[in-house]
């Protein structure tokens, strides 16, 4: 499933998809669920996570500037922070949006 439409709408990600579903992500859960490595960690090929400590959000942190596209497969938040290296795949973005 792909999107065929995203914008900011309030405080929320609205997504209408390629089959006419819509969904409304709020803000603060989007960024929360960044999949990034800096925000998520890496696995090793033993399994083993690494992680950086976890920093504490700024309000800025919940304030979307832009999302990018990436390729055919994925969107990119730009929050005011500064963050925007995490790459929502589209099936992804379909599973923090199911999981509101």
């Amino acid at each position: 499933m792909r999107p065929a439409d995203i914008q900011q709408v309030g405080g929320e990600l609205a997504i209408r998809w390629d089959d006419g579903s819509e969904s409304f992500i709020p803000l603060e859960k989007l960024r929360r669920a960044c999949p990034c490595a800096g925000c998520k960690g890496e696995v090793d090929v033993m399994g083993n996570l690494y992680k950086n400590p976890e920093q504490p959000l700024s309000q800025n942190a919940f304030q979307l500037l832009r999302v990018e596209s990436v390729g055919t497969y994925a969107a990119q938040p730009v929050w005011a922070d500064g963050h925007a290296t995490g790459i929502y795949s589209f099936d992804y973005l379909k599973r923090v949006s199911d999981a509101v």
